[in-house]
């Protein structure tokens, strides 16, 4: 039995060596991935929730 299906799409993401380790430094070993994927939905949310804000009538 296999691990199920993610639900993700791959995407290149180009990032200097020094963040690749600064990621790996803090994140850990083989968590690059989610790393960048729980800082983007972070930001995606910040974003969204300004937007939402700025969108609000006075």
């Amino acid at each position: 039995m296999g691990r199920p299906p993610l639900n993700v799409k791959p995407t290149l993401v180009r990032l200097t060596q020094s963040v690749l380790d600064r990621i790996e430094a803090v994140a850990g070993k083989n968590q690059r991935a989610a790393f960048i994927r729980e800082a983007v939905d972070r930001e995606l949310d910040r974003r969204e929730a300004a937007q939402s804000d700025t969108d609000k009538p006075e």
